[in-house]
C-alpha cells in the first residue's frame, strides 16, 4: 500500500488536477450510468475518485449519501476544497480499495479507473472481494478499465487492459456466483494534452448469493 500511497500523492502534490490525463470537465457517462441504476436518495461509493468532477455533479442532482475513496489525501482535499459547504454531504475515505473495511453498504459502487492499475491477481481477489462486501444484494458495481486497445502504461505504472468478456471472466473466476454482468460498452476519453484513451465499462449486478 505505502508505494501505491506515496505515487499518488506526490501526483497530487505536484500537479495541478485539471492538467493530468485522466481529468474530465464534465463525467457525463458516469453520471448517465449512476442515474440510470439509482436515484438521489440511493448510496453511491467512487473509488479512486482523486480529484474528480463526479461528486459536484451528483451533488447538483440531488445525491446526499456519496462517499469517495482514493489513497491520496491531497487529492480528496482538492475536491472538498473545490465544492465548499455542500462537500460535507460526501464521506471522504483516505486508503487503499483492496484493503478497506466498509462500514455500510452501497447501492452502486462506481470505479473509473483503479481495477487496471491492479495487475496482480491477488489485489484483484482483494479489490472484487470488499467489492462483494460493500454492496447490497441487487446493488450495481460499475467498472472502466481500459480496453484492450487502451494504453499499456498510465501516470507511469503498467495497466492490465480488458475487453468486457475478459473483465466478466476475471469477476467471475474471482467472486464466483457474487455478480451478474449486465451492461458493457466503450468510449473514448480524450485527455487534456489531447490524446486518445480507448476505455471499456462494465456493470455487474450483485448477486443474492
Amino acid at each position: 500500500m505505502t508505494d501505491r500511497h506515496d505515487h499518488w500523492q506526490q501526483v497530487y502534490q505536484t500537479k495541478e488536477p485539471d492538467s493530468v490525463s485522466w481529468y474530465q470537465d464534465d463525467p457525463k457517462l458516469s453520471v448517465d450510468l449512476i442515474t440510470a441504476h439509482t436515484g438521489s436518495a440511493h448510496s453511491v461509493v467512487d473509488i479512486g475518485g482523486g480529484a474528480s468532477h463526479l461528486p459536484d455533479a451528483l451533488l447538483a442532482a440531488g445525491y446526499r449519501n456519496l462517499t469517495v475513496l482514493d489513497l491520496s489525501g491531497a487529492a480528496l482535499s482538492a475536491s472538498r476544497d473545490r465544492i465548499g459547504g455542500p462537500s460535507a454531504h460526501v464521506t471522504w475515505v483516505e486508503g487503499d480499495v483492496t484493503l478497506w473495511t466498509p462500514d455500510r453498504a452501497y447501492d452502486l459502487w462506481h470505479d473509473r479507473a483503479v481495477f487496471h492499475f491492479l495487475t496482480e491477481r491477488d489485489d484483484q481477489a482483494r479489490y472484487l472481494a470488499v467489492m462483494a462486501h460493500a454492496l447490497t444484494p441487487g446493488g450495481v458495481a460499475v467498472i472502466m478499465t481500459f480496453a484492450e486497445d487502451g494504453p499499456e502504461k498510465c501516470s507511469g505504472l503498467p495497466v492490465q487492459r480488458y475487453a468486457p468478456e475478459d473483465l466478466a471472466a476475471r469477476v467471475a473466476a474471482l467472486v464466483p456466483g457474487r455478480f451478474e454482468p449486465t451492461e458493457t460498452g466503450r468510449f473514448t476519453h480524450v485527455t487534456p494534452g489531447g490524446g486518445e484513451q480507448r476505455f471499456q465499462y462494465s456493470l455487474f449486478r450483485r448477486t443474492e448469493a
